[in-house]
C-alpha cells in the first residue's frame, strides 16, 4: 500500500470530525469528510452564538478532574493536545485569542464562524474534500453505505473516522442514530449540560422566567459552584447549573429529586450579612429593606418567597438568603441538553481510539462515553480526541502496510 494514495472517510463534520481530517490530510492521507446535514459543524456555530469558549487557562490536574472517571483517557488525550496546543493552532488560523476573567479561553472575534472559514480554507488547500448531504447508513457487503441525494453510495476506504456526535440537539445533526448499526459496547445516552425542572409557583414563573441569578453559589452534596443561573419557566438553567448536572441528573434519576442550596450572597459571610439586615427598616418593605441592605435584586427575593415566608429573625433570614432550598423535579431531555453523556465505552476502543471488534474503524467525539461541563471543556476534548484518532489510524495504516 503506497502512503499517497491511502484513503481515509471521516464521517461527522464538527470539531472531533474535522480535526482528524486535518491531521490526516497533513500526514499525506487523502481525506473525504462526509456531513449528513447541508452544511458542515453546525453545533461549532451554535456554540459561538454567546462567545466561543474554546477551552480554559486553568493548570492540567484541576482541568483532567473535569471529565470525571473519563479523567485517566481524557488526559492522554490531551497529552496529544493540550490546551495550549489548541490555543497556538486557533492562533495558527489567523484568530488571536484572549484568556476571560473566568480563565476562559475565546478567539477574539468571540464567534465561531471567523474561525470556522479558515479552518476550512486550510482544509480546501490540504486537499480534504467535503461531501455534505451525505448520511451515513451503516455497512453493505463490506463497504460503507451513505444515503445522497444523488441515491445510495459505496464507499470502501482504507480506514474511516466515525465523529458522529452524541444525542444533544438533534436537529444541528447529532441524534444518535448510529447506534442501531453500530455493532459496539455503548452506554444509553443521557443529557449533560442541561436545565431541571422545578415547580414554581404560577406568579413567580410568569414574572421571573428568562431573569438572571447573578453571583450566586450553586451546592449539592458536597460540591459547590460559583456563578449564574437562568430562571426558567420550566425551572432552572445556566452555567452553574451544567456545572454540576451530572450529579444532578443523577441524583432526579434515582430518586426521583435532587435538592439544592442556593447562596444569593457568597461574598458575604454569615455575621456580616446579619449585620446588614438588623439595620432599621422604618417603614421600608422587606423587599427594598433586601434590596438596600443585602443588594439582592427582585428574582432573587421573589426566590427567598418561592421556599416559604421569610423569617423576620436577621439571623435567621441571614441563613436563609445563604442556602436557599430548592427541589429538582426532572430533568430536561436531550433536545434541550447542551451535551450528553454515554456512548460507545471507553474500553470498547484501543489508546488509538480504533474499536477493538472492527479493525480501521475510529472513533472521535461525543460519540465516545465521556462528558465535561461547559467552560471549553467539551472543545478540547473534542478537538484533542480527533487528533489521538488520526494518529491512531496513520499508526494502524503503517502496520498494514
Amino acid at each position: 500500500m503506497s502512503e499517497s494514495v491511502r484513503q481515509v472517510h471521516v464521517i461527522g463534520a464538527g470539531p472531533a470530525g474535522l480535526m482528524a481530517a486535518e491531521r490526516l490530510a497533513q500526514a499525506g492521507v487523502r481525506v473525504v469528510v462526509h456531513e449528513r446535514m447541508p452544511s458542515v459543524a453546525r453545533k461549532l456555530l451554535m456554540a459561538g452564538r454567546g462567545g466561543l469558549n474554546l477551552t480554559h487557562s486553568e493548570p492540567l490536574d484541576r482541568f483532567a478532574a473535569r471529565y470525571g472517571t473519563a479523567q485517566p483517557t481524557v488526559s492522554r488525550w490531551m497529552d496529544a493536545f493540550s490546551p495550549a496546543d489548541l490555543t497556538q493552532w486557533v492562533e495558527g488560523l489567523g484568530q488571536p485569542t484572549f484568556v476571560g476573567s473566568s480563565g476562559r479561553v475565546f478567539p477574539q472575534a468571540m464567534k465561531a464562524s471567523p474561525l470556522l472559514r479558515a479552518w476550512l480554507a486550510r482544509l480546501e488547500t490540504l486537499g480534504v474534500e467535503v461531501r455534505t448531504r451525505s448520511r451515513w447508513i451503516g455497512w453493505k457487503a463490506g463497504a460503507l453505505a451513505f444515503d445522497t441525494p444523488e441515491g445510495e453510495r459505496l464507499e470502501q476506504p482504507d480506514a474511516v473516522v466515525l465523529a458522529l456526535g452524541g444525542a444533544s440537539w438533534p436537529r444541528l445533526g447529532s441524534d444518535g442514530a448510529w447506534t442501531a448499526w453500530l455493532d459496539a459496547p455503548t452506554t444509553p445516552f443521557r443529557p449533560a449540560n442541561v436545565g431541571f425542572d422545578v415547580a414554581w409557583s404560577p406568579l413567580f414563573r410568569e414574572r421571573f422566567s428568562g431573569q438572571p441569578l447573578k453571583g450566586i453559589a450553586l451546592s449539592h452534596g458536597d460540591r459547590s459552584v460559583r456563578g449564574e443561573a437562568m430562571i426558567a419557566r420550566y425551572g432552572l438553567e445556566g452555567g452553574a447549573v451544567y456545572a454540576l448536572s451530572a450529579p444532578l441528573r443523577d441524583a432526579v434519576q434515582a430518586a426521583g429529586q435532587a435538592e439544592v442550596r442556593i447562596d444569593l450572597k457568597p461574598d458575604l459571610d454569615i455575621d456580616r450579612l446579619t449585620a446588614r439586615l438588623d439595620r432599621p427598616r422604618g417603614k421600608a418593605s422587606l423587599s427594598n429593606h433586601l434590596r438596600k441592605t443585602a443588594g439582592l435584586e427582585p428574582a432573587a427575593v421573589a426566590l427567598l418567597h418561592e421556599a416559604g415566608p421569610p423569617p423576620a429573625d436577621p439571623r435567621a433570614l441571614a441563613q436563609r438568603i445563604k442556602a436557599v432550598p430548592l427541589t429538582l423535579t426532572g430533568v430536561q431531555g436531550l433536545e434541550r441538553a447542551i451535551s450528553s453523556a454515554g456512548g460507545v465505552r471507553l474500553d470498547g476502543v484501543d489508546p488509538g481510539l480504533m474499536l477493538r471488534d472492527r479493525p480501521g474503524v475510529f472513533l472521535a467525539g461525543e460519540m465516545l462515553d465521556w462528558e465535561a461541563p461547559t467552560g471549553g471543556y467539551l472543545l478540547q476534548a473534542s478537538f484533542a480526541s480527533g487528533v489521538v484518532a488520526a494518529r491512531g489510524v496513520i499508526d494502524w495504516l503503517d502496520s498494514q502496510g
